[in-house]
């Protein structure tokens, strides 16, 4: 009997364990039944969201590929979706065969010595602060074209089947350094342009007198102006050529070949930009230091970095604003290198050289002079004079490209006006594009002669 009780605790304990072991178990079983639901729920759900991302990842190749089509680069579109990782999908092999079968379809400019350039300098925002009376209003009449005129013009040359390109689409120095023409392949009708700011600085002068301040950027990184508006408050905005240029091809993609918008031709004495950023004018040692000096750089050259992303190209105008015809070899040589040290590690290396006042080195036969093969060796391939007598002029030397500019501006405009020289009337009609607000719009024109101050 005494044996019977004493194995009684030992089956209870047994009896305890097993109990606590099927209790495990089927807490295991649970857990495991539980995380399989789970895992399934997680899989059921990531599933549609990986074809989505998918589905999006192909809608943006798709889209990356019909811009880059749309400025004529079909062969960018065509390699880009055939090295993505669905080029086999029904729609990627539908879209490159619709691209191959458009490029077919494109047509070589048949001249490119036929090419027109225009340029501009900085637009009239206000043109009741521009042409108030004071000692700058007839310069600003003369040489400047406001926002209002700028936007019908762009229009009226896309309407024209105008497209923007860069002189180096024209001609490029081949692997022994002579300068070849290059095929432009466009539809037929489209026609080949270069277009140029210049004086992108926002000189001190200009304070007050209805323009922008500078190029900067927005929240977004996007280019865009600073204007201090009539309550004197700094607000940004498209308030100068280039970002209304962006703007305008962001909905008009086929107004640029390959991503091209056109050239900022730069000074250095006043800094680059808006920014004041020449040290011999605004640095620690300079005669007015300014405080902002070395952020000013670092700002400037964010800027110039977003502007070469966007498609633009700089050049030298100068680092004086020199009539390189008029000075002599030595002050151009000390020019250039103000340029090359105050500017260049801004906007990075050019070859391309805009001259003020639309002068030139040489005549119109080849350069050979000893202006030209100093800045040849200083790296400028490209050169640019002033010459609105035709629609176009330019000259392929051995080592060099030459064109000459149409300055579209206040003379300019009012001698298509009164008839004496129509050549704007191929680009835009002078008389839908020309300012109301114009001092010279309120009175008949009786200018006479013409003058080239770029």
């Amino acid at each position: 009997m005494k044996k019977c009780f004493t194995l009684i605790p030992i089956l209870l304990i047994i009896v305890f364990m097993v109990g606590c072991q099927d209790h495990t178990s089927t807490t295991n079983i649970a857990k495991i039944h539980s995380h399989s639901s789970q895992k399934e729920h997680h899989d059921k759900k990531s599933k549609p969201n990986k074809i989505q991302e998918e589905k999006n990842q192909k809608e943006q190749l798709l889209a990356q590929a019909k811009f880059s089509a749309k400025q004529y680069d079909y062969q960018k579109s065509i390699t880009l979706l055939k090295q993505s990782d669905i080029s086999k999908d029904v729609d990627i092999l539908s879209a490159i065969d619709t691209y191959e079968r458009q490029m077919k379809n494109l047509v070589t400019w048949p001249d490119n010595s036929q090419i027109s350039h225009l340029f501009f300098h900085s637009l009239i925002v206000d043109p009741s602060k521009a042409f108030d009376g004071d000692n700058m209003t007839q310069g600003y009449e003369d040489y400047m074209v406001t926002i209002n005129e700028f936007k019908k013009i762009i229009n009226q040359l896309y309407e024209r089947g105008y497209v923007l390109l860069n002189l180096q689409d024209i001609a490029k120095l081949d692997k022994k350094g002579k300068m070849v023409y290059q095929d432009i392949k466009l539809p037929p009708g489209k026609k080949p342009m270069i277009l140029s700011q210049d004086d992108v600085s926002y000189y001190e002068y200009m304070k007050n007198d209805g323009f922008a301040k500078n190029l900067t950027l927005d929240a977004n990184g996007n280019v865009t102006n600073t204007y201090v508006n009539e309550k004197g408050k700094a607000v940004q905005g498209a308030y100068d050529l280039v970002p209304i240029v962006d703007n305008f091809v962001k909905k008009h993609p086929d107004f640029s070949y390959k991503g091209a918008k056109g050239i900022i031709s730069l000074t250095g004495y006043n800094g680059v930009l808006g920014y004041r950023t020449s040290e011999s004018g605004y640095g620690p040692n300079s005669d007015e230091p300014d405080p902002n000096f070395k952020k000013d750089q670092q700002q400037a050259k964010k800027v110039a970095n977003a502007l070469k992303k966007e498609g633009w190209r700089f050049a030298s105008h100068t680092w004086g604003h020199l009539n390189a015809q008029e000075v002599s070899l030595d002050l151009l040589k000390k020019d250039t290198s103000k340029w090359k040290k105050e500017v260049e590690p801004i906007v990075g290396p050019t070859d391309t050289i805009i001259f003020a006042f639309g002068s030139d080195i040489g005549g119109w036969k080849q350069y050979s002079n000893d202006k030209y093969h100093y800045l040849k060796s200083q790296g400028f391939n490209y050169y640019a004079n002033v010459d609105a007598s035709k629609a176009y002029w330019s000259q392929l030397g051995p080592d060099y490209f030459r064109q000459a500019r149409i300055n579209v501006d206040g003379l300019r405009m009012r001698e298509a006006l009164n008839g004496e020289n129509k050549i704007l009337y191929q680009f835009f009609d002078v008389k839908q594009v020309f300012d109301s607000l114009r001092p010279t719009a309120k009175k008949p024109i009786l200018y006479k002669g013409s003058s080239n101050n770029s």
